[in-house]
């Protein structure tokens, strides 16, 4: 099930890189080697008590969680698209059970957002990194446009220049994410001022806007944090800062999830860790730097 549940879903679109290494994992284990009748929710119970244990990576509830929560996107599909005899309340069944015991829990969430010190240290090093040699990643507009336009560093490596509205000042994100909906999910976001002038700086020479591999994007975002001595932030970090900025800002609800796309206000609450009032970027230096063609 894992197997065809890797192949059908790459062709139509990549899966991310801990979803797909957390189901290899899991398809190696003795879990794996299940028929599928005989994937019970017992079973389910006992291979997160094995996860657990010091034998199976004596792993904390969290991860027992995301294990079950990516096996059971496989199973939501094996039975209806590929017809495999496998319980339909066997993975809710096991949840249940596990929730009561205490041995699965949500991922932590997050609430991490960058200084100003910090992303002034990004954005020397990154500057003068493109003054030694013409680097193939902008990543001070990657940066920033991630923080104005508060995308997803996979949303933004997907926009194309057909994809603007010029006259709305609006994007259409492609595959937004969703928890109910993975794959064909676009959503038409406004653009605020400052992300859209970074948009009209870039050249307009290939079909995407930002033509960089993502994989590439986060990795050197994540080796520059540490060498910058700026610890446990990510490129997804930025997101909640633009988020939450906009909220500092006064904007209402609708108005922020017009840009993040948030469909509710509890998924959009998630982001927001406000620290005052106004734009904390309305003096930013970088600014004029980061609009230059």
């Amino acid at each position: 099930m894992i197997e065809q549940y890797l192949d059908e879903y790459e062709k139509i679109r990549p899966l991310g890189k801990t979803k797909s290494a957390t189901l290899h994992a899991i398809k190696d284990t003795w879990l794996g080697e299940l028929d599928d009748s005989a994937l019970t929710s017992q079973k389910l119970v006992e291979f997160a008590q094995w996860r657990m244990s010091k034998v199976g990576g004596g792993v904390q509830a969290q991860t027992v969680g995301n294990d079950l929560s990516n096996l059971g996107a496989v199973l939501s599909v094996a039975r209806p698209a590929w017809g495999y005899e496998v319980d339909a309340l066997a993975m809710s069944d096991a949840r249940k059970v596990l929730s009561k015991l205490g041995m699965v829990s949500k991922s932590k969430e997050r609430s991490r957002r960058p200084t100003l010190e910090e992303l002034d240290k990004l954005m020397v090093h990154y500057f003068e990194m493109q003054t030694r040699r013409k680097a193939q990643i902008d990543m001070p507009k990657l940066i920033a446009f991630a923080i104005f336009s508060t995308r997803r560093q996979e949303e933004i490596t997907r926009i194309r220049w057909e994809d603007l509205d010029e006259t709305r000042q609006a994007v259409l994100v492609r595959d937004m994410k969703n928890p109910g909906q993975k794959i064909g999910n676009n959503v038409w976001c406004h653009v605020p001022d400052e992300a859209w002038a970074i948009l009209q700086s870039m050249p307009n020479t290939e079909r995407e806007i930002f033509p960089y591999n993502g994989k590439s994007v986060s990795a050197s975002f994540t080796r520059a944090c540490p060498l910058l001595g700026i610890e446990d932030l990510h490129f997804h970090d930025l997101r909640h800062e633009g988020v939450s900025r906009l909220f500092e800002m006064d904007w209402d609800i609708l108005r922020v999830s017009s840009v993040s796309g948030h469909r509710d206000w509890n998924s959009l609450r998630r982001y927001t860790h406000l620290r005052g009032r106004g734009d904390p970027y309305k003096h930013w230096p970088w600014k004029d730097s980061l609009v230059k063609k």
